[in-house]
């Protein structure tokens, strides 16, 4: 059986009856394959037994929560069973041999800008961020590294903005609370994309809490963040300027809430779906020579940064072929 992740939109309950799982809702009572999920995301107010997190536990099932607006809170992540130790010290050492850890910080930024350029071309607006990439070279601190990441990115959201419709156009990045429906969009898709990658993670032996280019912080699970920053791209910003280009994602699909502008009940059902269509699309891998899903790339990715910690092969980001 294929697994595939669950995401619970209603309100309601999720239980444990001897060896079933159950989710009860206003609808009624469903038992849920456990077997067949991968991992489950929960936008409403969902009550948990106990029983039911040490099943979900014994299976290896991660469960990410998100809050009322839709933003990433935090996970439930059982007992990592992969975990190498020998690994655990390698990442470490990268982290702490500073040359190493600046070495991968350059890299995810090299990646995030081939990618962040191979989406301009699609999207009309064909640019190179050599002259910023050169300056790379030149970074002693990794705040030096996230700085050049940053001009990057500013000067992409304004090149993919000349190519938006007028309803639709960034102006400028914000979050917490965004500004607009564009910038509404963008952040919700991020979110929902890192604790997909935490899930990869998951079922890899890499410690998610060991990271290179963002600061390792005991509240987040800071190389999902890292990963991020290659996939991003090319699938969260992919899936957001198709859904506003193709009509749709509307303004309709918006509410005022906190100052700032955030998807409705009917916008996160519509972007949610489009974002599980989109992760199990499959792209002809050009090593592997077979189709790999998108959700099957960032598993790739990871086990890329492990030869790498292990002296095996040089880490190479993932720049986009398809």
């Amino acid at each position: 059986m294929r697994k595939k992740s669950l995401t619970l939109l209603s309100d309601g309950k999720l239980f444990r009856k001897e060896n079933t799982l159950y989710f009860e809702n206003a609808q009624g009572k469903r038992p849920l394959a456990v077997e067949g999920i991968y991992d489950i995301y929960i936008y409403s107010h969902v009550n948990i037994t106990s029983q039911a997190l040490h099943y979900l536990a014994q299976k290896g099932v991660a469960v990410h929560f998100f809050n009322h607006y839709g933003y990433y809170d935090g996970s439930f992540y059982p007992k990592e069973s992969l975990h190498s130790g020998d690994l655990v010290i390698k990442q470490a050492q990268h982290y702490l041999d500073f040359e190493k850890r600046l070495k991968l910080a350059k890299l995810f930024v090299i990646g995030a800008a081939k990618n962040m350029e191979r989406n301009l071309a699609r999207f009309g607006a064909k640019h190179k961020f050599d002259e910023l990439l050169e300056e790379l070279d030149g970074c002693g601190k990794i705040t030096d590294v996230m700085n050049v990441e940053a001009r990057i990115r500013q000067e992409y959201y304004a090149l993919w903005d000349e190519t938006l419709p007028e309803s639709f156009k960034i102006v400028k990045r914000t979050r917490r609370p965004p500004q607009n429906e564009m910038n509404a969009l963008i952040s919700f898709l991020n979110s929902r994309l890192y604790p997909a990658i935490l899930s990869e993670l998951y079922n890899t032996q890499l410690t998610p809490t060991i990271s290179y280019l963002h600061e390792p912080s005991e509240r987040r699970f800071s190389l999902a963040l890292d990963l991020s920053e290659i996939f991003k791209p090319i699938i969260a910003d992919r899936i957001a300027n198709r859904l506003v280009k193709q009509g749709i994602i509307k303004k309709e699909h918006f509410r005022g809430d906190l100052n700032g502008v955030l998807l409705n009940e009917e916008g996160k059902k519509t972007v949610i779906k489009a974002f599980n269509k989109e992760m199990e699309k499959s792209v002809k891998h050009p090593k592997l020579k077979k189709n790999v899903t998108k959700k099957r790339l960032i598993r790739l990715e990871a086990y890329k940064l492990i030869k790498h910690l292990v002296g095996v092969q040089d880490y190479e980001p993932l720049v986009a072929w398809f």
